[in-house]
């Protein structure tokens, strides 16, 4: 396994409804923000949601974590700096870290995703589709 990093910045500006009535992020939001990070990374580097199922393979989340640190509010920009974390199973782990406008630190987290087959059967192995992906980013 390598130490690249493989990494996506995404640029997002807090909505109305995301938050509370003092004007910040209600917590739950984070994951969703988790998602447009995982989102941007993919058609970024080439790993869409739609790659995967044009292959045959779901990837659901099997864990999510996340700390806060700093507040977001109604109309601040941050930034979602998504990484991907290279592995030898077959699994998708991206680490978060999202920064406000002043870059500073206001959460980090991690997701992990696992493949499923067509016929939700677990995959043990990285997919075809997945390992050629690796080997063409490098990993």
């Amino acid at each position: 396994m390598q130490s690249k990093n493989l990494t996506c910045t995404e640029e997002v500006r807090v909505r109305f409804n995301e938050t509370d009535p003092l004007g910040i992020v209600w917590h739950g939001h984070y994951i969703v923000y988790f998602e447009d990070g995982r989102e941007a990374f993919g058609r970024q580097h080439g790993l869409t949601y739609l790659d995967i199922q044009k292959a045959g393979f779901v990837t659901p989340i099997v864990k999510s974590t996340c700390e806060h640190f700093l507040p977001l509010k109604y109309g601040e920009t941050f930034n979602i700096v998504t990484t991907f974390v290279n592995s030898i199973s077959a699994k998708l782990i991206y680490k978060y870290e999202i920064f406000n406008q002043n870059n500073q630190l206001v959460c980090s987290g991690e997701t992990i995703q696992v493949f499923l087959d067509s016929d939700n059967n677990l995959c043990l192995y990285n997919p075809e589709f997945f390992q050629n992906w690796k080997n063409k980013m490098g990993f």
